[in-house]
């Protein structure tokens, strides 16, 4: 009795802490046939009608062994499980505290005031675990790559998902395994944070990482007559006193210029010429009027000589 209220109070102070969480879920067995899902050691709510008020009975089983019973003319719930809860304005039914026993097939029955069953529907509730304390270890091999595994303490039927600095890893990043693997081995270029999310259909979690290259380099060079191309460790390489980045794809398209810049290239021809013209006649202009002006002056000095001249006979 003791130890039970020593858990009791231990699971309270957990949960006022934060450091336990139930998950709550929903589900609308309004429909036969309906599969449910709920976290183990949470809580799931399952609407059954729309306003059991207006129902005369109600009964709810879980093969066989009858759960809630629901009677509207005296306003009465029958509850067999003291987790399970039932707010007939809602036609809503709760289970607490879930147990992998409570998965299974539930039957839903409705009857008139005469007992004359009015529907009856059928739903799947499945418990699963929820991810939880997720793991990044990571191993570098021998050629330079990275081996990254990512697991889950706990959690049914997990599924997995990748980032790097915030993108889902590509084909060109990834050596081996996909985006939907745990286990995944980066090429010997690759560093950044990484990310692994778990998922499954009750919760979520994730973990990063920051990760950086295993101190191996390219490289491609030419050492006593030998071409060598390929990855090294760098504190161990002798092979080339200056080694080269790792290759990368150049793209070179041949062919005639593209129409833009014979475009391009015609328009600054007539700017030009143009500029040129209007150089010219400016230059012309300015020299006819010095011309004329000149002619001006040696009209009027010709004037004056005459009439000293004039004045001298």
């Amino acid at each position: 009795m003791k130890a039970g209220l020593l858990l009791l109070l231990l699971l309270l102070m957990m949960m006022m802490m934060g450091v336990f969480q139930a998950v709550e879920t929903f589900c609308d067995g309004r429909q036969d046939g309906v599969q449910c899902v709920g976290a183990l050691g949470g809580a799931v709510d399952i609407q059954l009608v729309d306003n059991a008020a207006e129902i005369p009975r109600l009964e709810w089983k879980k093969e066989g062994p009858m759960i809630v019973r629901w009677i509207s003319k005296n306003n009465k719930t029958i509850i067999r499980d003291n987790r399970v809860t039932f707010i007939p304005s809602t036609g809503t039914v709760r289970i607490n505290n879930l147990i992998r026993n409570d998965s299974g097939q539930y039957e839903l029955g409705t009857f008139d005031s005469d007992g004359r069953s009015t529907a009856e529907r059928t739903l799947l509730l499945s418990v699963e675990a929820g991810v939880s304390s997720v793991q990044l270890v990571s191993e570098c091999w021998s050629q330079g790559q990275m081996q990254v595994s990512c697991s889950s303490e706990e959690g049914d039927s997990p599924q997995y998902s990748w980032t790097l600095d915030g993108h889902t890893l590509t084909d060109s990043e990834l050596f081996s395994g996909n985006n939907q693997t745990n286990i995944i081995i980066l090429r010997q270029n690759i560093s950044g944070r990484l990310v692994c999310s778990v998922r499954n259909r009750v919760s979520e979690s994730s973990r990063e990482k920051d990760i950086s290259t295993c101190g191996f380099i390219f490289i491609n060079c030419t050492s006593n007559g030998t071409h060598i191309s390929e990855w090294v460790f760098r504190e161990n390489n002798t092979l080339c006193v200056e080694p080269t980045p790792a290759p990368t794809a150049v793209t070179h398209t041949g062919g005639p210029p593209s129409p833009l810049l014979i475009c391009g290239l015609r328009f600054l021809l007539v700017v030009l010429l143009l500029l040129s013209i209007c150089l010219y006649f400016t230059w012309r202009k300015k020299k006819d009027e010095k011309d004329k002006s000149s002619a001006d002056s040696e009209d009027r000095d010709n004037s004056v000589m005459m009439v000293e001249m004039s004045s001298a006979s």
